[in-house]
């Protein structure tokens, strides 16, 4: 049997979708990409949608509106893709990597607490929500959040969400609870545009700067100059911008992927629910832990840890599982691990020893939703052998 590690469902109003734009003669920003905005903010229940080419020119757009300068210090968790932290250089700020929980990947209030008392001049924080939990920006029983512990600071919280729709926390959507937040439809995520972003906020200012950034920097929107009576050709730069603007064509995937996107959701939880029933109690395997509901998260990966002591470390697992047929990968070597990041701030392993724990024995499992159950089944059967040493 063969189980990739991600297989894209696109085989609902796509095709029809991206047919209109090319009969329309439109392909760059447009209709498709204002309504998948308005579709977009309602779903994630936020005043304003931005669509843009990449969730990193989403981050870099966002850490821009909030204010990040030259020289600044920007909290960003070891524990996730060079992008969260690659978007702070553009700005020529630094990114100060902090280590995460041990089981979610996801920052603590106990950890920011700590990172604050040693870096007081820090306020901004990219929190990102791993693999599709929330972290824990909203407190329960009595608990302080990441949130409020940010405002008590004066802290701004840019949410890295590229694997959190649809998610919630606190009861609330991913989307609207940070000052902004940052969502990918890369190919293999929830929902996809092919190539694609999109940055969502409660903040009309924050709206408003993306918006005039993410294309040049220009006073008008491309769509807006074609289609009103004011003469197309005029207009004025009012910053030096960027080009991060998303194409019509994407954005007419991106409206076929939104309105299934409960269903995959659903389908997903499926999957997560299966490996974390058969899986449990599997001698030498940490499965994730969950701070939220099932229902809760998106289950863009299903990230599982190979403990010191198995049979098989982590890479001849995977091997072994490729023998099998079955796909997995890596979620993440830290931040903090690789060369330029390293080097560049002189980084010790040691400093982070959770996010070393996960990364010495961490694997992703397939999990996408059109795995079928006897797929499931295969993987899991597969796992177990090699943990138990029957590979």
């Amino acid at each position: 049997m063969k189980v990739p590690f991600c297989r894209i469902a696109c085989d609902g109003n796509e095709t029809a979708y991206i047919g209109e734009v090319l009969a329309s003669g439109w392909l760059t920003t447009g209709a498709k990409a204002l309504e998948l905005e308005r579709r977009f903010a309602a779903a994630v229940q936020a005043e304003h949608a931005v669509a843009v080419n990449s969730c990193t020119s989403a981050l870099h757009l966002a850490l821009e509106a909030v204010g990040v300068k030259a020289g600044d210090e920007v909290f960003v968790p070891t524990m996730t893709f060079t992008s969260s932290a690659e978007v702070v250089r553009y700005l020529n700020a630094h990114p100060v990597l902090l280590d995460v929980e041990y089981g979610t990947c996801l920052l603590t209030p106990a950890i920011l607490t700590e990172a604050i008392r040693r870096h007081p001049g820090v306020k901004t924080l990219v929190v990102v929500h791993y693999g599709g939990q929330a972290a824990p920006l909203v407190g329960r029983d009595g608990e302080e959040g990441l949130l409020d512990l940010c405002r008590r600071h004066g802290i701004r919280v840019v949410e890295d969400a590229a694997h959190a729709f649809p998610a919630k926390c606190g009861g609330r959507m991913v989307g609207g609870l940070g000052d902004v937040t940052c969502f990918s439809f890369y190919a293999n995520k929830t929902i996809t545009t092919g190539e694609g972003g999109m940055l969502t906020t409660n903040d009309a200012a924050i709206a408003k700067r993306a918006r005039t950034m993410r294309l040049h920097g220009i006073d008008r929107q491309v769509w807006d100059r074609y289609t009103s009576a004011k003469p197309g050709w005029e207009y004025d730069v009012v910053a030096p911008g960027f080009k991060y603007n998303m194409p019509d064509v994407n954005a007419a995937i991106g409206l076929a992927q939104l309105e299934r996107a409960w269903d995959f959701q659903r389908e997903r939880e499926r999957c997560a629910r299966r490996y974390l029933h058969d899986l449990a109690g599997v001698p030498h395997l940490d499965l994730p832990v969950l701070r939220a509901a099932v229902e809760d998260q998106a289950w863009h990966l299903f990230p599982v840890v190979v403990r010191p002591g198995a049979p098989v470390d982590r890479n001849r697992c995977i091997e072994l599982l490729a023998e099998r047929g079955i796909g997995t990968s890596v979620h993440y070597r830290p931040i903090h691990r690789m060369t330029y990041y390293r080097d560049t701030y002189h980084l010790k392993p040691e400093a982070f020893p959770q996010a070393e724990r996960v990364w010495q024995g961490c694997l992703s499992l397939p999990i996408f939703p059109t795995l079928a159950d006897e797929e499931l089944a295969y993987v899991v059967d597969s796992l177990k052998a090699i943990m138990e040493g029957e590979a």
